[in-house]
């Protein structure tokens, strides 16, 4: 593991056999899924695809750090939805990139102050941290 100034809390650990056209597994066998690819990029689109388990990850921990910033902000967030949407293509470089876009449902606040915790949600979430300078990442407010 690299080392971390961080004190980790927990470690995921997941087993990939096959790549993605394979599966992946968690230590703990609470994860054991069938990857394939889709078939946009060639697959038989059966199963799950990294890009799928990526964004279920991303919508879930950015939510989470929406619900922090909103206790925080005593902000009432009741009915909020995280969409993530995660593309993949080619790069200028011949590789393949991601970008992603955060689709963010917060009914009944005012559309400042939905800006605002969705903007102090990126800049505590995670993935949001880790991915920052590394892909794209749009924020839309629904």
């Amino acid at each position: 593991m690299v080392s971390n100034p961080v004190k980790i809390a927990y470690t995921a650990v997941a087993t990939a056999e096959g790549g993605r056209d394979g599966r992946v597994a968690s230590s703990d066998g609470r994860l054991d899924v069938v990857v394939r690819p889709p078939k946009e990029l060639g697959g038989s689109g059966e199963g799950t695809n990294p890009e799928q388990l990526f964004a279920a990850g991303y919508a879930a921990c950015f939510q989470s750090a929406l619900f922090v910033v909103a206790r925080r902000a005593k902000a009432d967030v009741t009915g909020c939805e995280v969409t993530a949407q995660v593309g993949i293509g080619p790069d200028a470089e011949g590789g393949y990139a991601l970008a992603v876009e955060l689709a963010v449902k917060l009914p009944g606040l005012p559309a400042d102050q939905a800006r605002q915790l969705v903007e102090a949600a990126h800049q505590v979430c995670p993935y949001s941290n880790a991915t920052r300078g590394n892909i794209e990442v749009a924020l839309s407010i629904v």
